[in-house]
């Protein structure tokens, strides 16, 4: 049985990575921490008197379950949303509308700073970040799990509910991706 201080403790420790994680598959920071917060109420309300050791597995597999229901939401709420707008426009305009184009990415940019150094860094992480961002679900799921959460790949695969074979494939494809993007643009790890 974890005690409050312990489960506690673990929320404060899993919160940031949490946060990166659902930033990543969603790509929005209010939906990421409205998902992290709404797992970890979960955790609390239904696993807090689990033992500790078993924390961060559940709190995975919650997050994951999270994301996946934020994006069946979304699924839904599009579908209403486009078929009602779609009746009060004109046929006309729908074909010179260009999603592509209407679509204004969110960017978190911070002030330029004074450190050459400190400016690189933050656009090689940039490069970096934007190119986790382009693996495919599975893949980003794996990679940041291995290595952002610093899972083994037991507890990955039971995360993810797959096999291991899969977490390490996952693992291997989305690492020689990555490599391979950021050569292209130059930066060697």
């Amino acid at each position: 049985m974890a005690t409050d201080k312990e489960l506690s403790d673990f929320l404060e420790n899993v919160e940031r990575r949490a946060f990166k994680q659902a930033v990543y598959a969603v790509r929005k920071d209010e939906a990421a921490l409205d998902i992290v917060q709404d797992a970890m109420i979960k955790l609390a309300e239904k696993y807090g008197d689990k033992p500790a050791d078993e924390l961060p597995l559940l709190f995975q597999r919650i997050l994951q379950n999270t994301i996946h229901d934020f994006f069946r939401r979304e699924k839904v709420r599009t579908t209403w949303v486009s078929l009602f707008s779609s009746m009060g426009r004109d046929n006309s305009s729908q074909e010179d509308f260009d999603l592509l184009e209407s679509y204004e990415s969110e960017i978190g940019s911070e002030a330029a700073e004074s450190s050459a150094d400190k400016v690189e860094r933050e656009q090689t992480l940039a490069l970096i970040d934007a190119e986790v961002q382009k693996l495919p679900t599975r893949q980003r799921e794996a990679f940041l799990m291995r290595y952002w959460q610093d899972m083994d790949v037991a507890e990955t695969a039971a995360a993810m509910g797959c096999s291991e074979g899969s977490v390490k494939t996952h693992c291997s494809r989305a690492t020689h991706a990555l490599a391979q993007a950021l050569r292209a643009k130059g930066i060697s790890l």
